[in-house]
């Protein structure tokens, strides 16, 4: 069963954020609670961990910027 990764809110205010690097590369393996991407919001820059282990898939590339609740990959 996949599991979408999202685009988190890290802020109470943010309402977009940065996809700054993959951490995992496509087709690698994501490991549950291990950093999968780095995302830049306003204030900060934050490495966000994956929510379940499995193969990554990619959906949406770094360097652009996306909206709270995009769906960024998943892990099959």
């Amino acid at each position: 069963m996949a599991v979408d990764i999202i685009l988190p809110k890290l802020g109470f205010s943010m309402t977009e954020g940065q996809l700054a690097e993959w951490l995992v590369p496509d087709g690698g393996q994501a490991v549950e609670g291990e950093p999968l991407f780095s995302l830049e919001s306003d204030k900060s820059v934050n490495e966000v961990e994956a929510p379940a282990s499995g193969t990554l898939r990619i959906i949406k590339e770094p360097g652009e910027t996306y909206e709270v609740g995009t769906v960024l990959g998943t892990i099959e």
